[in-house]
């Protein structure tokens, strides 16, 4: 019964086989009738988007079509409205064109009224002429020139009586006006009477001082000129030493320094240069502190330090007794107060006024004067131009070019001829004057001669009929070197020599 366990296995796949045959043949069949049912409603979904894509369309279309429709009907509504301003323009502009044409007709019609009217009036005025010509007896030139004279004298009379009248006001009204500022500035100004002078005379505690001063075979003597530059005498005069230097402050150092060395007691040449050098240093910072003191005194800011110490060291300089440093600040203290009076700028004439005299207090070989010196310093540390005209001109050694400077120049003339300011007695100033006077007077062809200034400036007036234009300027110089050699004198002396010709009338 093998060959039945072959056959049953054998029998079983070929059913097997034929059952899943089958059963793919259902599926197949299956899917066909799903496929065949998936592209009928594929169709008929494609058939209803395209009505519908259809008719959105044609409602797009449609709406497309009135928007046009409507845009059209405005657009031609606008050209309506367009077209019928233009015809009313159209309409305005020929009704005014006729009416110019009409005023145009008017105006040449006026025009040749107006023509023959002035060739008229210009027959009438020809006549006119000539009948007043006839009966005045001139030509019309001649009656215009008669009466252009006649009106040009009436108004010159008018107008001489008119600036006279103003003058007199004027000068009355101005002399009044400038005592009374001068009175209000004096008056409000506080300052001392006599300035401070520097004293170049040691006091020394006994006579045996001056052998220690001197030191063997005269070392410390030498010494202590060597370091100071000074010149110091010592002579008969009892328990006194006297220094001699031009330069005031050097000689103000070896004062100071010989007062220290005569308390230390110890004197000998390395002390002596110690000494000397320690008082060099607070001499410096005196001036420094001098120039800081004033400006701030003052009320006086933005200074270089060099300018605080050229000013600094006017603390040590004197003019005819006065103290130059305590003459500039009372020149201030008055320039600021006239500017204050007279409305100019009181800041400036107070800077100004300070500055006048710095010249004086810089180290320089220049053969130049204080003022000029000055004006170069005040250059050259930026001043304003009105400060250094103003420095330049106190003395009259350039012309003022604003108020400030005359206001300077007013206020150095105060505090220098205040009583008790300079130590110039009146007799030797009268003495110095009346030389210059005559220094002039004796040259042949002078006819005067005038001393003003102060003695700063020597006129002269002369014979124009036996001096010439080129023999003035050989007089002038002769009489400057003449000057120069005879006199002795501070500054310098400006000598004008005036020659002009005067042709005098009376009216009787």
């Amino acid at each position: 019964m093998w060959w039945l366990n072959i056959l049953l296995p054998l029998a079983g796949l070929i059913v097997g086989w034929i059952i899943r045959w089958l059963y793919a043949r259902f599926q197949l069949s299956t899917a066909e009738q799903q496929a065949v049912l998936v592209k009928q409603d594929a169709i008929k979904e494609a058939e209803a988007k395209k009505k519908e894509i259809l008719l959105e369309a044609k409602e797009q279309i449609l709406r497309d079509k009135n928007q046009q429709d409507k845009e059209t009907r405005e657009r031609r509504a606008e050209l309506q409205r367009y077209e019928r301003r233009v015809l009313q323009k159209e309409e305005i502009l020929e009704k005014k064109t006729n009416q110019i044409e009409k005023t145009e007709q008017i105006l040449l019609e006026k025009e040749r009224s107006c023509n023959e009217r002035e060739k008229i009036l210009a027959q009438e005025k020809k006549r006119c002429h000539a009948e007043l010509e006839r009966i005045s007896g001139m030509t019309s030139e001649e009656a215009k020139a008669f009466i252009i004279k006649t009106l040009e004298n009436e108004a010159r009379h008018e107008a001489q009586i008119l600036i006279n009248k103003i003058e007199q006001e004027a000068t009355l009204i101005g002399e009044k006006k400038a005592r009374d500022i001068l009175l209000t500035t004096i008056q409000r100004m506080a300052t001392e009477v006599t300035g401070e002078i520097t004293v170049a005379t040691v006091t020394l505690p006994n006579d045996e001082m001056k052998g220690r001063i001197i030191g063997r075979e005269g070392r410390n003597i030498r010494s202590l000129e060597t370091e100071t530059g000074v010149d110091i005498i010592i002579d008969d005069t009892p328990e006194a030493v006297v220094i001699s230097c031009f330069d005031p402050i050097r000689r103000e150092i070896a004062k100071i320094a010989l007062e220290r060395l005569i308390l230390d007691g110890r004197i000998h040449p390395a002390r002596i240069e110690e000494i000397v050098a320690k008082v060099s240093r607070d001499i410096s910072q005196k001036i420094f502190e001098e120039g800081e003191k004033v400006l701030f005194d003052l009320g006086i800011h933005n200074m270089k330090q060099e300018t605080i110490r050229a000013l600094g060291r006017l603390y040590f300089r004197t003019s005819y007794g006065q103290n130059v440093l305590s003459h500039s600040k009372e020149v201030a203290i008055i320039a600021g107060s006239l500017a204050a009076e007279l409305g100019a700028n009181r800041e400036l004439a107070k800077r100004a006024a300070l500055l006048h005299d710095i010249g004086k207090g810089i180290e320089t070989d220049s053969d130049l004067n204080h003022a000029e010196i000055g004006m170069d310093m005040a250059r050259k540390m930026g001043e304003d131009p009105r400060v250094i005209n103003a420095i330049g001109s106190h003395h009259n050694d350039i012309e003022p070019s604003c108020i400030e400077s005359v206001i300077v120049q007013i206020a150095d003339a105060i505090s220098a001829a205040r009583p008790g300011a300079r130590r110039e007695t009146l007799d030797n100033y009268t003495k110095r004057l009346e030389n210059l006077e005559h220094i002039a007077e004796s040259f042949t062809g002078v006819d005067k001669a005038f001393a003003i200034q102060a003695g700063r400036e020597l006129r002269i007036v002369v014979n124009q009929g036996t001096i010439s234009d080129e023999q003035s300027r050989d007089m002038v110089k002769e009489i400057a070197r003449k000057i120069e050699n005879d006199l002795r004198y501070p500054g310098r002396i400006k000598v004008t020599i005036i020659r002009e010709t005067r042709i005098v009338e009376y009216a009787r």
